[in-house]
């Protein structure tokens, strides 16, 4: 027992050190695991995330682009950023310019109180948050919502332009003065158009016959009559 005792007590450094060695290789190959990486920096994707994300980015309008910074930097006086993807997402990641803009739409009180550059992740995505529940309360839907990883790790920039092109059709619609860009730029968003009836109204309309319930107008099979049975001997 002794003898196996003083083994086991010599094998064990070997196992530990083939243990290190086994994860230092395998750390050197992943090296993302223990560098400390957030979840803005994360590696390229590959295989079925690779085509859902190379689908999601081929939604992106440049045309659209062009139109939406044109459009906020006349309604907020933002500079322009460099043209393309990367240009749109770093000019609108920190929250500001997007704060300036639903400030600029808002005739009364300001919705986003503080606007602050800031390097700082989590002081880039509040404010972000602050301009969706922003844009929320002036009106666009949260179908036309876009998340707010969706601008700043640039997950989905053709969604942050739906939110955008939602709000500008918004603004033009209102027609509360705020507005400062070219009305052709954005659409005209279907007004609500309700209709009072009267009770006599009302009651007659119980009697008309619905369409979905056929006509008893036009030809029908009144009046026909057949020849009698062939008689067959």
């Amino acid at each position: 027992m002794a003898e196996n005792a003083v083994v086991f007590k010599r094998e064990v450094p070997v196992l530990q050190r083939a243990a290190l060695s086994a994860a230092s290789v395998y750390c050197t190959q992943v090296p993302f695991l223990h560098t400390g990486v957030g979840m803005a920096n994360k590696g390229p994707s590959y295989g079925l995330s690779r085509q859902v994300q190379d689908k999601i980015d081929s939604k992106y309008d440049q045309e659209l682009e062009l139109v939406l910074v044109e459009w906020i930097s006349r309604q907020c006086g933002a500079d322009k950023p460099e043209p393309g993807k990367i240009g749109f997402q770093t000019w609108l990641k920190d929250g500001c310019v997007l704060g300036e803009l639903i400030n600029s739409l808002s005739a009364g009180d300001k919705p986003v109180k503080k606007i602050q550059s800031s390097t700082m992740a989590f002081k880039q995505m509040e404010q972000i948050s602050q301009f969706l529940s922003a844009a929320e309360k002036y009106g666009v839907t949260k179908t036309d919502m876009f998340q707010t990883v969706d601008l700043w790790e640039g997950k989905d920039l053709a969604a942050v332009q739906r939110t955008l092109s939602a709000l500008g059709s918004l603004a033009v619609t209102k027609e509360e003065g705020t507005y400062k860009g070219d009305p052709s730029w954005f659409f005209k968003k279907a007004q609500e158009n309700k209709r009072d009836f009267s009770d006599d109204q009302l009651k007659a309309g119980k009697n008309v016959i619905g369409l979905q319930m056929g006509s008893n107008k036009g030809a029908s099979q009144e009046g026909m009559s057949y020849g009698r049975p062939r008689q067959i001997l």
